[in-house]
C-alpha cells in the first residue's frame, strides 16, 4: 500500500473575477464542494474565499494530481450551482488557477490564512494579492 500526504494549496477566481460569491451563497457553495470532494476520496482540509475566489487546502491522494482534482472541483460546483439557479446569471469559474505544494511544517499558517480570507481582503484585494503570488513563485496573474 502506498502512503501519500501531499499537501497543495489551490486557489481559483470567478470567470472575470465577477463578485458573485455573497456570504450566504458562499457558505452554501463551500458546504456543497466539501461534501462533493468526499464522494470522490479528495480530502479538503480548509476552504474560504472571498466574493470573487476561493483557497483550498487540500492533500493529494496517490492516485491524484492537480490537474484533475481542479477540474472536478471546479466543473463540478459550477455546474451545481447552475442547475440550482443559485444566481440570476450564468455562474463560471476562470479557466486558470494557482497550486502549489505546502510543506507540513507550513499546514498550520495556511490553514491561519485561509481562515482569515474576509479580513485579508479589507486589507489587500486580490489583484495586489495575484501580483504577489506571480512575483512569489513565477506565476502568471490569476484571471
Amino acid at each position: 500500500m502506498a502512503y501519500v500526504k501531499i499537501w497543495v494549496h489551490l486557489v481559483f477566481c470567478t470567470k472575470d473575477r465577477t463578485p458573485f460569491l455573497y456570504p450566504e451563497i458562499k457558505q452554501e457553495l463551500i458546504h456543497h464542494i466539501i461534501q462533493n470532494a468526499k464522494s470522490k476520496d479528495i480530502f479538503i482540509s480548509l476552504i474560504n474565499g472571498a466574493e470573487d475566489h476561493i483557497h483550498c487546502l487540500l492533500t493529494l491522494g496517490c492516485e491524484q494530481n492537480i490537474a484533475k482534482v481542479a477540474k472536478m472541483i471546479k466543473g463540478e460546483s459550477s455546474f451545481w450551482m447552475n442547475k440550482n439557479q443559485k444566481l440570476r446569471m450564468k455562474f463560471e469559474w476562470a479557466d486558470q488557477y494557482y497550486a502549489v505544494s505546502i510543506g507540513e511544517s507550513q499546514v498550520e499558517n495556511m490553514k491561519k490564512y485561509i481562515m482569515n480570507q474576509e479580513e485579508h481582503h479589507r486589507k489587500k484585494n486580490f489583484t495586489d494579492e495575484s501580483a504577489e503570488l506571480k512575483r512569489r513563485y513565477g506565476f502568471g496573474e490569476l484571471d
